[in-house]
């Protein structure tokens, strides 16, 4: 494979480059900021200096050991981030050295280098940062399919926001006021709560309160929403009381713990409808990646969605990254930089 490179000698490449690693599963005190061998190669690839690096509840998770990881310690975390082609197959047209891209589902993006495959990647826009990119695909993508493919949402409808003040809560909010729904988010904390009506939410509830019998009255006619969306999952079950007779609740995550089990003739005796959702089984090509994403960036630069960065810290600060993100205070996305 003939290889072009920018501002790396042919000859000498990278040999070793600085990531933020850990060995062994636990809390943010295994996590070391440490020099590693250089990404390889492969074909099909391209190479990015990594300039912005999006943080992930999956992250911690990972960390954790509450995710598969595949390989040997060290293992490098993040699949989602943005930076500059500095190698790519001298033979491959599609990108080349010096692009500004990003990308939302590609491992080891903890790390100054990352080999990312060409399917996955996605050209910058000039006018969208390395930091609004990387603070935006992950969780913007995910409100996308939710409102787009696991439920079509329809102007007017009612939706419920579990987790509102977090990453996708905010998006899924903007997007669905962007349709012309009537949005109602659930938040822990009065802060929080706050920052939804900030992103244009009608009513915003706190979770600790009696929200079910609030929210439901709240709905056109007191009947309930056409839609919940649930990333807590312990609280699917008032998430179905909470919906309409005919009604839907998306099912998207598990922040809080497992959910119960549903009785399926519940689903039957209202008839309501249970769908799960999982962004990677929509990212299924490279077109699928570029024409989402750049729908995104379209209603960034048009001022109809706002990235909202809530800090951003050092690659070699990790570890305090991944506390803050794991405080739950977190209104909008954590970043790490490299270098």
């Amino acid at each position: 494979m003939t290889v072009s490179y920018q501002g790396i000698g042919a000859s000498e490449k990278i040999r070793a480059m600085k990531a933020l690693v850990f060995d062994s599963f636990g809390d943010a005190d295994v996590l070391r900021y440490r020099e590693i061998d250089e990404p390889v190669l492969g074909v099909g690839q391209a190479l990015i200096r990594m300039k912005a690096i999006g943080l992930n509840f999956a992250d911690i998770y990972r960390r954790r050991g509450n995710y598969h990881l595949v390989g040997d310690p060290p293992y490098v975390l993040g699949y989602e981030g943005a930076g500059v082609v500095v190698a790519i197959n001298a033979d491959d047209t599609r990108y080349k050295v010096g692009d500004r891209v990003a990308f939302a589902d590609s491992p080891h993006a903890n790390a100054e280098y990352v080999a990312v495959p060409l399917d996955h990647l996605i050209r910058l826009p000039d006018d969208i940062s390395f930091e609004s990119a990387s603070a935006v695909l992950l969780q913007g993508l995910t409100a996308q399919y939710l409102l787009r493919d696991s439920h079509r949402l329809v102007k007017g409808e009612s939706v419920l926001v579990h987790a509102a003040a977090g990453g996708v809560g905010l998006y899924l909010t903007q997007l669905a006021k962007s349709e012309g729904a009537f949005v109602v988010g659930l938040v822990s904390t009065e802060l929080k709560r706050r920052a939804v009506l900030e992103a244009g939410a009608d009513l915003v509830l706190l979770s600790g309160s009696d929200w079910v019998d609030v929210g439901r009255a709240a709905t056109p006619g007191g009947l309930g929403f056409d839609v919940v969306y649930d990333s807590v999952g312990i609280t699917l079950r008032d998430s179905l009381r909470v919906a309409r007779m005919g009604g839907h609740v998306v099912f998207y995550g598990m922040s809080g713990g497992d959910p119960a089990p549903v009785d399926p003739r519940l689903l039957m005796d209202e008839s309501k409808s249970l769908t799960g959702g999982d962004l990677w089984n929509v990212l299924t090509s490279a077109e699928e990646r570029i024409a989402r994403s750049n729908a995104l960036f379209a209603m960034i630069s048009a001022g109809k969605l706002r990235v909202q960065v809530a800090k951003s810290f050092a690659l070699s600060d990790g570890a305090e990254a991944h506390r803050l993100l794991e405080s739950r205070q977190v209104i909008g996305k954590v970043l790490l930089i490299p270098g």
